[in-house]
């Protein structure tokens, strides 16, 4: 991609960032991360001393007053296009509020536009210099108007703690430590089995760290907090994060570079388990199965049922749940509806009854109330 650009007639830079997008949205994204990891610093410093020194200093000073003024205005116009995009795409107003405030600087790949155009002819090198000082500025201005967006919140700012994992590693690996995670842990821990929980919320990790549990704060979405958690060495991973989405990120990162790891997730509703089974993970189970069905056990143990009988149609009902996923992942989510009881079951009578005919020969009212009886 570089060469043929470069035969093209344009930067090499070029074409290595527009590789590096298409293989940004590729399965190997993460893999490449952690390759590029060790020489990104590195050259990112060379690339900023190599820009510094291609400033015209006295093009800046002749220009102070341009430059300030410029620099503000860019910002402020970029910051409130963003802003627009991230409320149209669906975002909440913080979120935007942050993207707009991080991302309001001019791109580091205009240096290489602005240079290159410079050398090129197309413009002059003192103004390729009064736009790279623009640029340059807008960068060092990011921290303090990421800074000053925090005023314009309207909610509380995720907090977050320092990522520590000494001491992590073993064969369970737990992403998300939620009300559902804490009653799976209990099980495992009960069994004698080590956990290793990360989880992205500082409040939920006070508060498991106050009980004795031993947590550790991390993004399940990030291939380095996977591996710093002692990935490698899991047998399973569980994830048991609450948001649908942030799950099916977890899901498809572990499957993307741990692909023999064996994979247990809390999936958020039928479609989504549906779609967890395509995925071809080991085990899935919906966050309210086992609570609605025990809740219906107990309802119909209230109305009289005896408890064996309860216990067998909730026995029945979880059957007839799996054979319809079973079907839904091959067919559609329309398949198996015949297996749902839309009505009461009735029951069959132990006394068969009387015809109309011989109800009104023995009593005239008794034809009437046993009409009334089966309506």
């Amino acid at each position: 991609s570089a060469s043929l650009m470069q035969l093209a007639g344009l930067s090499m830079a070029m074409g290595a960032f527009l590789s590096g997008v298409m293989l940004a949205e590729s399965s190997y994204r993460h893999e490449l991360e952690a390759d590029i990891e060790p020489f990104r610093g590195v050259l990112l410093a060379i690339f900023f001393i190599a820009v510094g020194l291609s400033l015209e200093l006295d093009v800046l000073l002749d220009n102070a007053l341009f430059v300030i003024v410029t620099v503000p205005i860019v910002m402020a116009v970029k910051a409130i296009i963003i802003y627009g995009l991230c409320r149209i795409s669906g975002s909440s107003h913080d979120d935007a509020i942050r993207i707009a405030f991080l991302l309001p600087q001019g791109g580091e790949f205009g240096f290489v536009l602005f240079t290159t155009a410079g050398t090129s002819g197309l413009m002059s090198t003192s103004t390729a210099s009064l736009l790279v000082a623009i640029v340059t500025l807008s960068m060092a201005l990011t921290p303090i108007g990421a800074a000053l967006s925090k005023r314009l919140l309207r909610g509380d700012a995720r907090e977050e703690l320092d990522e520590d994992f000494e001491g992590a590693g073993a064969d369970v690996l737990m992403v998300g430590f939620s009300r559902f995670g804490q009653i799976a842990a209990q099980i495992l821990l009960a069994g004698g089995r080590s956990v290793t929980v990360i989880d992205f919320s500082a409040d939920r990790i006070r508060q498991a760290s106050s009980f004795g549990f031993r947590i550790y704060f991390g993004d399940g979405t990030r291939k380095d907090v996977l591996r710093s958690a002692g990935i490698d060495r899991a047998k399973i991973v569980l994830v048991c994060t609450q948001k649908k989405e942030i799950t099916d990120k977890v899901v498809e990162l572990v499957q993307a570079d741990y692909p023999h790891t064996r994979l247990y997730v809390r999936s958020y509703d039928r479609i989504h388990s549906i779609e967890l089974r395509n995925k071809g993970v080991d085990y899935e189970l919906r966050e309210t199965l086992e609570s609605g069905l025990l809740f219906g056990r107990r309802t119909l143990e209230a109305l009289g049922v005896p408890e064996v009988d309860a216990y067998e149609i909730g026995e029945d009902i979880r059957k007839r749940d799996e054979a319809r996923l079973v079907l839904q992942v091959s067919e559609g989510l329309q398949a198996g509806r015949d297996m749902l009881f839309s009505h009461p079951v009735r029951p069959e009578p132990l006394v068969k009854p009387k015809r109309a005919s011989d109800a009104f020969e023995d009593d005239p009212l008794a034809g009437t109330a046993d009409a009334t009886a089966d309506a």
